[in-house]
């Protein structure tokens, strides 16, 4: 596709190229009205635009903000994206987006795709919390900050937008032991995510404080999706393992794994309690509507993405942690 040039305007009149330079730019000082009201025409006619992305690397800024997710598709960062595009744009800066789908070479790809585009900053949730730390020092060693929401990171000195997730999945665990729940198996994420680190060590700890055992058996890693709540129910019911309640990493997890149970006849919460971390609609959505710890996504969006625009405007403001306040939402399923 070839798109108009101020040359091709400048061809077309006959006319130098810096003068339709100054036209276009409203320069009234340099170039006569009658002029400029010609070249003006003939860019409308030609169909052209102003090249941005040109302007600004003139200008040593493309007034541009990178965001890795893991996935677009689920509701949490679907809606993170959403408020963070709408919080950067008021601000004045565009955001140009991508996703891991929980793989650290696609995860890679994109920061060194974000560093071609010369983006002024990055947000991300990392899919491993090991795999491109080496690349995340070298980014913000260039000069192009990062801040990390959601799974973010302990073993590095950076800018963080999270929940506590270990203390909301203690008092989770806890009041589903105080509900009668004895035989809580926890369907965890996997063991290379902090947060899902942190969930499993707040399940835990509840058990350890009423004294109950802390079995291997009752932790499956179920992963991050849907299939793979479906998958570790059909695990348990295999294995005729005995469970009373279900601690799920993800609402995804926890959806699968209801409706896994409600395939095989187990009621809801009277045989089986659910729970999970990181609740959205979703769990209202469906019946029973699941108990869920829900993050502040609009929050956490507008924090990280203020917090990333101060990064680039002020790089000497040192490295700042923000803990939001999750609720956690009472549901039928426990």
């Amino acid at each position: 596709m070839k798109y108009t040039t101020i040359i091709d305007i400048a061809q077309a009149l006959g006319i130098s190229k810096s003068t339709v330079s100054r036209a276009l730019r409203g320069d009234k000082q340099n170039v006569s009205k009658e002029t400029r009201e010609r070249i003006l025409a003939m860019a409308k006619e030609m169909g052209y635009t102003r090249n941005e992305l040109a302007v600004n690397l003139r200008k040593q800024s493309t007034c541009t903000i990178g965001i890795v997710v893991p996935e677009m598709l689920t509701p949490f960062y679907m809606n993170f994206i959403t408020y963070a595009q709408q919080e950067l744009n008021r601000q004045g800066y565009r955001v140009t987006l991508a996703q891991s789908h929980e793989n650290p070479n696609a995860e890679l790809a994109n920061l060194q795709m974000f560093e071609d585009y010369r983006v002024e900053g990055i947000l991300i949730s990392v899919c491993h919390t090991e795999k491109n730390l080496a690349t995340y020092q070298r980014i913000m060693k260039k000069g192009i900050p990062m801040v990390f929401f959601d799974r973010t990171l302990s073993s590095l000195p950076v800018s963080k937008v999270k929940i506590d997730d270990y203390l909301k999945s203690f008092f989770l665990v806890e009041q589903m032991i105080r509900r009668g729940k004895r035989k809580i198996v926890h369907l965890a994420g996997p063991d290379y995510i902090q947060n899902s680190q942190e969930r499993k060590r707040g399940y835990r700890d509840a058990l350890e404080k009423f004294h109950l055992p802390y079995c291997p058996e009752y932790v499956i890693n179920a992963g991050v999706d849907f299939s793979g709540g479906e998958q570790a129910v059909e695990q348990l019911l295999k294995q005729h393992i005995a469970f009373d309640a279900l601690f799920c990493f993800t609402e995804m997890s926890a959806l699968g794994a209801k409706s896994n149970l409600q395939k095989h006849g187990i009621q809801i919460p009277d045989e089986v309690a659910i729970a999970c971390i990181s609740g959205t609609d979703l769990c209202v959505l469906v019946h029973p509507a699941i108990t869920a710890v829900e993050q502040p996504v609009k929050q956490m969006a507008e924090e990280a993405s203020k917090l990333i625009v101060q990064k680039v405007e002020h790089p000497e403001l040192p490295d700042k942690t923000i803990i939001l306040e999750a609720e956690t939402i009472y549901r039928e399923s426990t």
